[in-house]
């Protein structure tokens, strides 16, 4: 890591430690000052010209501010072998950039391509059947097996038997923790996350020593489903942490797909509710392919269709849509294409579904 990448990081690190922050009061910070030093060097009058942060918000943030300092705060980060990688980096995953409240720092250990790669998540109960189990195995290691990367949580239950199919098949996994790096939650997974981060990627939004707290695990959640074009839900009863994931995903425009069970299972309960909800109900790998439209190449890599045939103009414009709706004149002025221009590749995007239009000339990708 560059001097330059170090001294950001480290900035960013320290914001992350406020507890009265969070990522999307963060990002405000660093975009209204210009940079994550600044942003921690603001002075009281300063702060307060910052949309959204009150008086009290600004005492409080000094008030943190004082007992931290960054410099022995990052010195932690190194002592725990954590990589970190920040929102405005390249190697930051795109898709997770794109959801409402992005961290605005991943800790990881591990290959941070495969946050890159194409990933679908796998998540389920904590108390499960062996017919769970052994459906989180399989559809973990057959969508592997199509060099599709699989995001699921390393909790008790479904969350980690997925993980176990890809490691069996030698596929490739990330694990999303709702506690610092430095901790294993639950401890009886050691191995798993050592497997994991020697052949995959451990990650975390929370800082090292930072402790699996209950009301760390809806913040996991919605970036199992922020790395992912879609989220398989394995035997969720009706209040499951996994149901949230679906949330998470449904709001961030993803897919999401659901096992039905028995009727009889309370463990089932869960999953036939998303199915009625218009969830893709699943009973093979190729359900989930063919609903997302994915050919596997002659690599045996799993790939979007709409990505392919593009000529280099379609394929830029492309990337400036989000899966969210993107207004027509925000449109022109990120592409700085002509009006009559635009319109024209916007069509043929929208003619080989690789966008929708929505009411008020706004886009977003499929």
């Amino acid at each position: 890591m560059t001097q330059v990448r170090t001294s950001r990081a480290k900035y960013y690190h320290a914001l992350n430690l406020l507890p009265s922050l969070g990522p999307v009061r963060i990002k405000r910070l660093i975009r209204h000052f210009g940079s994550p030093e600044l942003a921690w060097r603001a002075t009281r009058q300063d702060l307060l010209a910052v949309e959204g942060i009150s008086s009290n918000l600004r005492d409080k943030i000094l008030r943190e501010r004082q007992n931290i300092h960054p410099e022995r705060a990052w010195e932690q980060v190194l002592r725990q072998e954590c990589s970190v990688v920040t929102w405005e980096e390249e190697h930051y995953p795109v898709l997770l950039r794109e959801i409402y409240d992005p961290p605005p720092l991943l800790y990881y250990r591990g290959d941070i391509g495969l946050m890159n790669s194409y990933c679908l998540a796998i998540v389920g109960s904590r108390r499960h059947t062996v017919y769970g189990r052994e459906n989180a195995s399989k559809f973990a290691a057959g969508l592997s097996n199509h060099n599709i990367t699989i995001v699921s949580g390393m909790a008790r239950g479904i969350d980690t038997w997925a993980h176990r199919g890809v490691l069996g098949a030698g596929g490739k996994t990330v694990a999303v923790l709702g506690c610092g790096l430095d901790i294993c939650y639950p401890p009886e997974n050691k191995k798993i996350k050592l497997e994991i981060e020697n052949s995959g990627i451990v990650i975390s939004e929370f800082p090292p020593g930072y402790q699996p707290l209950p009301q760390n695990f809806p913040r996991r959640n919605r970036i199992i489903s922020g790395l992912s074009w879609g989220t398989l839900v394995i035997e969720a009863g009706g209040k499951s942490g996994a149901l949230i994931t679906a949330d998470f995903a449904l709001e961030q425009g993803r897919e999401v797909f659901a096992i039905p069970g028995s009727i009889a299972s309370p463990y089932s309960r869960g999953c036939h509710k998303l199915i009625k909800e218009g969830a893709k109900l699943v009973e093979k790998v190729e359900d989930m392919l063919e609903e997302l439209s994915l050919t596997v190449a002659a690599n045996n890599t799993a790939l979007p269709q709409q990505e392919q045939g593009f000529n280099p103009d379609e394929k830029k414009l492309l990337e400036l849509i989000p899966f969210e709706p993107l207004a027509l004149e925000d449109l022109v002025a990120l592409s700085k294409l002509s009006l009559a221009s635009l319109n024209a590749l916007l069509l043929e995007l929208e003619l080989k579904g690789a966008i929708k239009q929505l009411p008020g000339k706004y886009f977003i990708r499929s």
